[in-house]
């Protein structure tokens, strides 16, 4: 199976690199469109910031390319907040394959932390990315933006408030918080979106 990471100027393309390859996979990290859309399954990461990664997908046609690729994608953080319409995050227009916007979190009391940084359940896990997943499984997050519960939310989470930690449209799949760093939850994540 060929499994490509899409290469561009975010930061944990090389984590999700070694967790594919503790689960026996050696993927291609690419920028390449014509090795992308060839590809299985295509992966696109990322930490960075909303409006500058934008632009470099743009400058690189990486843009149009994501949003017709027709393998089963993976967005994950970043990656799944640029997969929808727009970003609070430097007033961003972004891919727009999810019609939902992505929103800064504001704390509503003291001990409310932006960034959301660390571990948390998962709840109204549905769909094929959650196959054999314990009841409220944790996960790993970072992130100072969050895209509200809409139509195509496959798992939740509650920090501050209720938000989407997973959506799902098609053959494109997205996390908000990163499998790569969610221990054997996330392990098993990454495995049902292999098998897909």
């Amino acid at each position: 199976m060929d499994v490509a990471i899409v290469k561009y100027n975010a930061g944990n393309i090389y984590s999700v690199d070694y967790a594919l390859k503790r689960l026996g996979v050696t993927p291609l990290i690419t920028a390449d469109p014509e090795k992308l859309a060839a590809a299985d399954k295509v992966i696109f990461p990322g930490v960075g910031e909303a409006g500058t990664t934008m632009q470099y997908l743009k400058a690189h046609g990486l843009d149009r390319l994501i949003k017709e690729l027709k393998q089963p994608v993976l967005g994950i953080c970043l990656g799944m907040q640029l997969m929808c319409r727009y970003s609070e995050e430097g007033e961003t227009d972004c891919l727009a394959i999810f019609d939902a916007s992505v929103k800064r979190f504001i704390p509503q009391k003291h001990e409310d932390k932006v960034p959301h940084m660390g571990w948390n359940t998962l709840s109204d896990t549905r769909k094929e990315l959650f196959r054999d997943m314990p009841e409220s499984p944790y996960v790993y997050f970072v992130h100072s933006y969050y895209v509200p519960v809409n139509d195509y939310t496959t798992a939740t989470t509650d920090y501050i408030l209720p938000f989407t930690a997973a959506l799902q449209k098609g053959n494109f799949y997205a996390t908000q918080f990163h499998p790569e760093k969610s221990g054997t939850v996330g392990e098993t994540i990454l495995k049902n979106f292999l098998t897909i």
